[in-house]
């Protein structure tokens, strides 16, 4: 097989059999493709036999170029993944990748905004965009996240099926899991004034949040869109549009929500990451 051939098989594997987001497939395919050059494996059964040394060697290489212990622990597991697909391919009897321990990493605590923050955010993109209607889409989806808690990924996943909103959105997450989420009037009408200004044809088979040209809008614009706004209301770099996400988990804790209730609508797997809002 060539790399571009092994390359394309994990990238399916992520995307369509473990449906990982596409921003988590560019990482896992991008970390494949570095430990492709380095080893110059052609094959999955020689990819099968990269022990911990090699896998160690790769490591302290992205370490050299200044790789933080957070980011060398993800890299750690993507290479794991992968090693493990690859002998799954190659049909060994025990496909567990090659034991090491990575990086120690902190964990940080979630940085929210206040509410009038998150509120004024979403005014000033608004009031900042281009075009009427592009104000209007920006605020839209930095109030699904704040509103509804919904990660960037999921709101700009959103097909034009889902209008008109009622007062529950079906939200499918990460790994395909779904979960059905309130959403506020607010949000609602926000969603409802984009459509109605947005000179795209909204289809339900299409994206329902678009780029200037038509087609489905990127992350990278909420980004920009927010970064702009945060420097004008001078609020440090930490408010980030998964920051609005944060924001909706601590401030639904501090009104009394339960872990599990608020477990259920962040989407989480397990109890673990949503009790680290108890620590905000």
């Amino acid at each position: 097989m060539t790399r571009a051939e092994l390359l394309e098989a994990w990238h399916a594997h992520l995307a369509e059999g473990r449906r990982r987001s596409p921003h988590t497939v560019r990482a896992y395919v991008a970390t494949a493709a570095r430990l492709l050059n380095a080893v110059e494996a052609d094959s999955w059964a020689a990819l099968a036999r990269i022990d911990a040394a090699a896998l160690r060697q790769q490591l302290a290489s992205r370490r050299a170029d200044g790789l933080t212990n957070a980011s060398a622990a993800r890299e750690l597991s993507a290479l794991k993944g992968f090693i493990a697909f690859a002998r799954r391919q190659a049909g060994m009897a025990d496909p567990a990748p090659p034991r090491m321990r990575g990086p120690r990493v902190k964990k940080g605590i979630p940085r929210p905004v206040t509410p009038d923050e998150a509120v004024n955010l979403a005014v000033s993109v608004e009031e900042d965009a281009s075009a009427e209607w592009i104000g209007a889409r920006d605020r839209a989806v930095l109030l699904l996240l704040y509103g509804a808690g919904l990660r960037i990924a999921e709101a700009l996943s959103l097909s034009g099926a889902a209008l008109p909103l009622g007062e529950t959105l079906m939200v499918s997450g990460k790994g395909g899991k779904q979960r059905v989420v309130p959403l506020l009037p607010l949000v609602r009408e926000a969603v409802a004034d984009y459509a109605a200004k947005c000179p795209w044809p909204l289809s339900k088979d299409a994206a329902l949040f678009r780029g200037v040209k038509g087609g489905p809008l990127s992350q990278g614009m909420i980004q920009k869109a927010m970064a702009r706004s945060r420097i004008a209301l001078g609020l440090p770099a930490s408010a980030t549009p998964h920051a609005l996400r944060h924001s909706f988990a601590t401030h639904l804790l501090a009104a009394g929500a339960y872990l599990r209730s608020l477990q259920e609508l962040l989407g989480h797997a397990s109890l673990g990451p949503t009790q680290t809002y108890t620590k905000v």
